[in-house]
């Protein structure tokens, strides 16, 4: 009357499907953080904010900076230092971080992420 069978093996089904994902992925290699070719001691002295807050909060940061400049023609951010930079990917970050191939694109990839900065942006020539 109440189909039992049909029933336990619908839900077999069901979790079969819901659950694809973590068996297939169950024993692969987990994400590793890439090691990026950092901004060379003499070049870098300070970052507009910490390490920490840049690897969590930078596409944030670098949406704001484009609102900030396109639509309120606000050039100029407040470090949290204190300091005043120009707000510009190409001028500021990409002053330090010269290599977009050794870190922007390490971790983006990484993270199968594909951003849309350098559809605007023209990227730093690699040094060969």
């Amino acid at each position: 009357m109440y189909d039992g069978g049909k029933i336990i093996a619908g839900l077999i089904v069901f979790l079969g499907i819901v659950g694809f994902p973590f068996w297939y992925n169950a024993g692969s290699a987990g994400y590793k953080t890439p090691e990026l070719k950092l901004p060379p001691k003499s070049k870098a002295t300070e970052c507009i904010r910490p390490t920490d807050w840049m690897r969590a909060e930078h596409m944030q940061l670098l949406d704001t900076w484009r609102d900030s400049v396109v639509r309120e023609g606000n050039l100029v951010y407040t470090t949290a230092s204190g300091g005043h930079v120009e707000m510009s990917l190409q001028k500021t970050c990409m002053d330090c971080h010269d290599s977009k191939k050794e870190f922007c694109d390490k971790c983006h990839t990484a993270a199968a992420v594909d951003p849309y900065c350098w559809d605007c942006h023209i990227a730093p020539k690699e040094e060969k």
